[in-house]
């Protein structure tokens, strides 16, 4: 099952949610919402920097990923940035096909 990293920063709204129903709420509320998409959520943690919330989840396939972000982004209380991750043995995998690539101005 694929896995992603969600970035997600609430704006002044958004906050105002997260201090009325708490953080574990929220991450009871993002677990729910992953898991009736048939995905994990593996773990999610609070950040007192401008990236408010770094979560891992396993998924079903990309779809559900782009529309777990339509969503959040739709609630207008949050923006949120999405990382497909792989493992290391996919990047092995990677390493091993033969990519036919030019770079820009290159013959």
């Amino acid at each position: 099952m694929p896995k992603c990293m969600l970035n997600v920063t609430y704006n002044a709204e958004g906050m105002k949610g997260l201090i009325k129903e708490g953080g574990t709420g929220r991450r009871a509320t993002v677990a729910d919402m992953i898991g009736a998409l048939g995905g994990r959520l593996e773990s999610f943690h609070y950040s007192a920097g401008g990236t408010t919330v770094y979560a891992v989840a396993d998924v079903p396939d990309t779809t559900t990923v782009a529309a777990v972000t339509m969503a959040i982004r739709a609630s207008g209380m949050m923006d949120i940035e999405t990382t497909m991750l792989l493992t290391p043995e996919e990047i092995d995998q990677a390493a091993k096909k033969s990519v036919n690539y030019r770079s820009p101005g290159k013959s």
